[in-house]
C-alpha cells in the first residue's frame, strides 16, 4: 500500500463521518416482490442539520404521511425518536418516551392492531423490548403497554401477526449470524422462545431492516447486509416455513443503495403506496474528530 493511500485512509478516518438521510418512492410491497428492485429513483428529503436521520417507519393517518425515525447528533451522543408531519424535516417533533434515565433510542418499529397504532423502539441499553401505544391524535405521545422481553441487548426487534400467532424477530448486539424468534397467541400474551433459539442464519439475515410484510400469503423479512460495511444493503428474505419448532428461509434478492447516498441502505418500510428508505454517504467536516470524541464520552454516561 502506497504512502498516499495510507495518508488518505488516515484523513478519511479523522475528518469524514457517516451522514444518513431518508427518502421515498411510490412503490407497494407487491411491486417490490414482483420486480425485485426499487422501481424508481429515490426522492431524498432535504438534509437536516443532524448527523443521522435513519431507521424510518412511515404511517398514513387522516390523509397525511408521518415518518417516525431515529435522529442522532454526535454532540448529544444518544439517539432520539422523532416524527414528521409530512414528507420533510421542516415540521418534526420529538417523541415523548418516559424513562428513569436517558438512553439511546432507535428503530421505532411501527405496526397496527385493531385500529390501534403501536411502536417497539429499540431500547437495548436497558436490555428490554418494550411495547408502546401511540396516540393517533398526538403522535408525540407514547404510552407504555408492556415489557415483551427482558434480560439481553435486543436490537431491531420486529413483530408481525402471521398464521394465527404473533412472531417477534430480534437480534442480540454483538452476536452476528444469530436470529432470535419469539411467539405468542396474542399481543398481550407471554412470548415464548422458539425452540431453535439462537437460530443460526447467514450474517445478512440476522438483523432486521424494517417491517415484516406479507405478499400473496408469503411472509417476507427485510434484513441488513453488513458484507461491505455496516448498513451496506438490504436483503429481502422469504420465510418459507415457520412454527414453534421449525424455521426455514431463503434470500430472494438484494436492494442496493442509490446515489448520492451510495454507501449504505439499511431500512425499508411501506404505507399506503409509499416506500420509505434511508441512505448513507460520507461527509467531511473539520469538527468530526471532536464530535466523535464527545459522542463516545456521552454515549457511556
Amino acid at each position: 500500500m502506497s504512502l498516499a493511500i495510507k495518508l488518505q485512509m488516515v484523513f478519511d478516518k479523522l475528518f469524514k463521518s457517516d451522514k444518513w438521510n431518508i427518502g421515498y418512492i411510490n412503490q407497494s410491497p407487491e411491486s417490490l416482490i414482483n420486480s425485485q428492485k426499487l422501481n424508481d429513483k429515490i426522492n431524498w428529503l432535504q438534509e437536516d442539520s443532524v448527523d443521522y436521520a435513519a431507521d424510518p417507519f412511515i404511517v398514513h393517518i387522516n390523509g397525511n404521511y408521518h415518518i417516525f425515525y431515529e435522529e442522532l447528533n454526535f454532540l448529544k451522543g444518544k439517539g432520539e425518536i422523532m416524527v414528521t408531519n409530512g414528507l420533510s424535516f421542516k415540521d418534526k417533533k420529538k417523541v415523548k418516551i418516559i424513562m428513569n434515565r436517558s438512553i439511546h433510542f432507535s428503530y421505532p418499529y411501527l405496526f397496527s392492531e385493531k385500529d390501534k397504532l403501536y411502536c417497539i423502539p429499540e431500547t437495548s441499553a436497558i436490555k428490554q423490548v418494550l411495547l408502546y401505544q401511540i396516540d393517533t391524535d398526538n403522535l408525540q405521545k407514547f404510552k407504555k403497554v408492556r415489557t415483551i422481553l427482558d434480560g439481553d441487548d435486543f436490537v431491531d426487534s420486529s413483530i408481525i401477526q402471521y398464521n394465527d400467532k404473533y412472531w417477534l424477530f430480534t437480534s442480540v448486539s454483538g452476536k452476528p449470524g444469530a436470529l432470535y424468534i419469539y411467539y405468542s397467541n396474542t399481543l398481550l400474551g407471554t412470548f415464548k422462545a422458539h425452540s431453535l433459539n439462537p437460530i443460526a442464519v447467514e450474517n445478512h439475515a440476522s438483523r432486521s431492516a424494517g417491517r415484516l410484510f406479507i405478499v400473496d400469503q408469503k411472509l417476507y423479512m427485510p434484513s441488513q447486509n453488513p458484507g461491505k460495511c455496516y448498513g451496506g444493503s438490504i436483503m429481502i428474505n422469504e420465510i418459507t416455513h415457520i412454527n414453534e419448532t421449525e424455521f426455514q428461509y431463503r434470500t430472494v434478492f438484494e436492494l442496493l443503495p442509490q446515489h448520492p447516498y451510495n454507501i449504505g441502505l439499511h431500512t425499508i418500510n411501506f404505507a399506503k403506496g409509499l416506500l420509505v428508505v434511508d441512505g448513507k454517504r460520507n461527509k467531511f467536516s473539520v469538527f468530526t474528530p471532536l464530535k466523535k470524541i464527545v459522542r463516545k464520552i456521552r454515549s457511556h454516561v
